[in-house]
């Protein structure tokens, strides 16, 4: 099973880069994020057209998470729990059915710039809720993962120049500090299980040329459980689509399952 990941930053301006790269990768499963649209606008009738079945929770003009899956959908819910007042859609899960059931956990976690801020404080309550919707999953001991655009640099030799990154949301401590109290109950990176080379990366901004100068940094990670973790074969990252015309600013990241 192929599972990928692809902050789109807009299905309106990127569809046509989209459906190429699905055309491309083939994915069995592909997570969105950053839709910028709303259920009804989605374009799913495109996506059914290519055999996909389609789950989406759209926000109008910002955030927005979608799943495209070949395989069955089952019990979809939407909104990440621990804060009913919370409208901002970020999140998704579903169950996908194939030769393993896998519940898929789509998310788009909050940059939290300036800091400090509420932006920032959203960014880290985000991440303690996230964290504690891991513990329930881990408690069920089935397989499932956590993926999507984390807005996080876990690493120094996840930036091109970490030290452009020192004041940021993104690589602040408290939020790598985050991260690691999520990671350290036992899920596994799926990227750096596979890989521990630096330069890999899954963003280049928009401005000054970063990624003529591969100033990039990796923000999109997979997260699996424990039982999702056997059966990984694999887990890369799709960098030339950033060179493509009209790209978004990120690029996919995707994992192979066992069948």
């Amino acid at each position: 099973m192929k599972i990928a990941s692809f902050n789109i930053n807009g299905i309106k301006a990127r569809l046509p880069a989209l459906m190429d790269w699905l055309d491309e990768a083939q994915p069995d499963v592909a997570i969105l994020q950053e839709i910028k649209s709303i259920d009804e606008n989605f374009p799913r009738e495109t996506f059914e057209d290519k055999g996909y079945n389609v789950e989406t929770h759209g926000q109008k003009s910002f955030n927005g998470v979608a799943l495209l899956s070949k395989l069955p959908l089952e019990d979809v819910t939407r909104g990440l729990p621990g804060d009913d007042a919370d409208e901002q859609a970020r999140y998704i899960e579903a169950t996908v059915v194939g030769d393993h059931a896998v519940r898929i956990c789509g998310l788009y976690l909050p940059n939290g710039n300036p800091v400090p801020g509420p932006k920032y404080d959203y960014k880290l309550a985000w991440m303690d809720r996230l964290r504690a919707r891991a513990e329930d999953l881990l408690a069920t001991e089935e397989a499932f993962l956590m993926a999507g655009d984390y807005n996080i640099i876990p690493q120094p030799e996840d930036a091109a120049r970490p030290e452009d990154w020192i004041d940021d949301a993104l690589f602040r401590p408290e939020s790598r500090e985050a991260w690691r109290k999520i990671t350290n109950l036992g899920l596994t990176e799926a990227f750096r299980a596979r890989n521990q080379a630096p330069e890999h990366y899954t963003f280049w901004d928009f401005q000054r040329g970063a990624w003529q100068r591969n100033d990039g940094i990796r923000i999109d990670h997979f997260l699996l459980s424990p039982e999702c973790a056997d059966l990984l074969t694999d887990c890369q990252i799709d960098k030339e689509v950033r060179g493509r015309e009209k790209p978004s600013d990120h690029v996919p990241i995707w994992i192979e399952l066992a069948a």
